[in-house]
């Protein structure tokens, strides 16, 4: 196999390592949590590499009391010889050098996630420190520190202790094994999330078939977590696992992996009766949740052939309107999975694949396999529910086509309502402009009465929204409450989105923090997941958070957001306080509700991000779709009852 003779000198040296400290946001976006979980995510993906690349079949990953937390794959071990060009160790070589890795060459890694080769030392320069054990026939160790020097008045970052040492210790093992301490001086925290780790390695295990990936969280006795993800069925399970209380059209999902020229192409898809369709793509194992040319690839290849079968068994007729390619992708839950050399990111966020080789290659894999399966005379009914589905598509596209039509020719009459509904802001300037989707009347005119009229628009929502999970865009475009919000932003919805007509850069969700409020920011982001999701993913959607409690004496007032903050606005206005549970928005006159909840300067925002596409999409449909059992079980055992937020904190989309 090629890569066996993995040593030093395959590892090349693109630049030192010298700026990552002061600029941590270059190298892994941010230093809150989601930079935080960048840095195990680095050292995660170099051991899922050598998984990927056949040469290892296990990792753990430890969670300590300390804070720090450790990686350890069976792979082939982090190269210990010495690099001829650094002089060095290739551990040392790892850990210290940007841009160095084995992933330059493409002998010892056909495909890779750490495509920029940065990971390991990145990771060891934000940390306080680094441990590393290699295994080949005996362990070898090296530490690194980071530091303040005295005499050059700065942070060295990452310092090798000492050389690699080969400790003589004869070992069985084989591998490697990381364990680190992220930098409190850098990082906004430094206590990793279990859930979020849960999600991104159960996510690996689906799609690399067979990987046993074991998670320890020692941090809290009373709270031991030890779980293996571990899937035999690899992508046909994670569409089973995302189609988990939908009605599916068919037992078990189609599957299929092959290679076309130089890329690994694997995909497994399955219809349900629902009317969303959700494909969640993958490049080396890295989500690509903005799609790119392997989706465009394989949504070609899918109406290609399922229009060839409607012809071919009279499913449509010359004179009848042709299928579309979303008719065959309604109720569609898809994972598309490749694996390739020289990986093109576009986007902002560097989550669409680029290379225009991937379109042809997946497109072409994506024709083959769904006609061999054609050929099978048992996967006839599977292919027949599937033409059954896009003639109920066909001619609910048709009905919302009509729909659609009739809310143009309404535009007139729906502007003339909003007119005395939407308070427009006067500002020109799309990207300085403001809307606060507002619950009820009475919060709509503490609003509008205490808003900056320049820049800030108010709707108030006078019934409850549509719950878009549950119905077809017909049926969605009937809700007068959901047109006054398509009115008022100006993009269109669904295949005729536009984020470029966006009146508002700034979508704010403004409800009360009870039940009902919860319940209508869970409908107004469903809305826009499913038929305005550009808004999430350009962050133009946020969710407003108003105070729970007033504490205030005489003329000291302090708010607090949550149970969490009484006690400490309780302490800052001292004794002979008075309290105010805040029932609603409505109860605040326009002052309080621009001082606590609008203000730019004062106000807490939070903003809606997705930052796990497939779990989104199980959430959404979970809790908003028709499996009231599925519910149950979710809330039972996530929700917390006495946190205000639960929904938006869980669904985090």
């Amino acid at each position: 196999m090629a890569g066996e003779n993995y040593n030093a000198q395959e590892i090349k040296i693109l630049e030192g390592l010298e700026a990552v400290r002061v600029r941590p946001g270059m190298y892994i976006g941010s230093t809150g949590p989601r930079g935080l979980h960048h840095i195990l995510w680095e050292i995660v993906d170099n051991a899922v590499d050598e998984a990927a690349n056949g040469y290892a079949d296990k990792i753990e990953v430890v969670l300590y009391k300390d804070g720090s937390v450790s990686v350890e794959d069976n792979g082939r071990g982090i190269p210990t010889d010495i690099h001829k060009e650094a002089g060095v160790s290739g551990v040392e070589v790892v850990f210290t050098q940007l841009h160095a890795g084995g992933k330059f060459n493409n002998d010892n890694y056909s495909f890779s996630g750490g495509l920029h080769g940065v990971g390991a030392s990145v990771t060891n320069a934000l940390s306080e420190w680094l441990k590393v054990e290699v295994y080949k026939k005996t362990v070898y160790k090296m530490e690194f520190h980071s530091f303040y020097d005295a005499k050059k008045k700065k942070i060295i970052s990452g310092a090798p202790v000492a050389p690699l040492i080969d400790t003589k210790q004869k070992t069985d093992k084989h591998g490697s094994f990381v364990r680190f301490k992220p930098d409190a001086k850098v990082f906004e925290t430094v206590e990793f999330n279990l859930e979020t780790i849960v999600k991104r390695l159960r996510e690996l295990a689906f799609l690399n078939k067979g990987l046993a990936i074991r998670l320890v969280d020692l941090r809290d006795d009373d709270k031991f977590f030890n779980k293996t993800f571990k899937y035999d069925g690899g992508l046909v399970d994670y569409v089973l696992y995302l189609n988990e209380g939908k009605q599916n059209l068919y037992p078990l999902p189609l599957y299929a992996k092959t290679e076309r020229d130089g890329i690994l192409i694997e995909f497994a898809l399955q219809h349900t009766d629902g009317y969303n369709e959700s494909i969640i793509s993958f490049v080396n194992n890295i989500p690509t949740p903005e799609g790119g040319t392997h989706e465009i690839g394989f949504k070609s290849g899918i109406t290609r052939v399922l229009n060839e079968f409607a012809k071919a068994n009279n499913y449509i007729k010359e004179k009848d309107v042709a299928f579309s390619g979303e008719d065959f992708r309604e109720g569609l839950t898809a994972i598309i999975s490749v694996k390739m050399k020289s990986v093109e990111f576009e986007g902002q966020t560097k989550t669409k694949l680029g290379n225009p080789e991937a379109k042809s290659a997946v497109e072409g894999a994506t024709v083959d396999e769904l006609e061999a399966m054609l050929k099978n005379k048992k996967n006839k009914a599977i292919f027949d529910a599937m033409m059954k589905k896009a003639l109920s598509a066909l001619k609910a596209r048709n009905a919302a086509k009509h729909a659609k039509e009739i809310a143009r020719a309404k535009s007139g009459a729906d502007a003339t309502k909003l007119i005395g509904k939407l308070a427009a802001c006067s500002g020109k300037k799309p990207e300085l402009n403001e809307v606060f989707i507002v619950e009820g009347d009475s919060a709509g005119g503490s609003a509008k009465q205490g808003r900056d009229r320049q820049h800030q628009a108010i709707l108030p929502l006078r019934g409850k929204p549509l719950n878009a999970e549950k119905k077809r865009i017909e049926e969605v475009l009937k809700n007068e409450e959901i047109r006054t919000i398509i009115s008022a932003l100006g993009t269109g919805i669904g295949s005729d989105f536009n984020i470029k007509n966006l009146n508002y850069h700034k979508v704010i969700i403004l409800s009360d923090a009870d039940q009902d409020g919860a319940h209508i920011r869970a409908i107004l982001l469903t809305f826009f997941f499913r038929y305005m999701k550009e808004l999430i993913q350009e962050g133009h959607v946020y969710i407003g958070m108003p105070p729970l409690y007033k504490v205030y004496k005489k003329d000291v007032t302090v708010y607090a957001y949550d149970d969490n903050e009484l006690q400490s606005a309780i302490d800052k206005v001292g004794r002979g306080y008075q309290l105010q549970r805040y029932k609603g928005l409505g109860e605040m006159n326009p002052e309080q509700l621009w001082d606590t909840t609008m203000d730019p300067q004062k106000r807490v925002l939070m903003q809606v991000t997705i930052e796990d596409a497939a779990e989104a999409e199980k959430l959404i449909t979970t809790l908003m779709g028709d499996d009231i059992e599925g519910r149950k079980a979710y809330i039972a055992e996530y929700a917390d009852f006495n946190k205000e937020d639960t929904f938006i904190d869980r669904v985090n989309v």
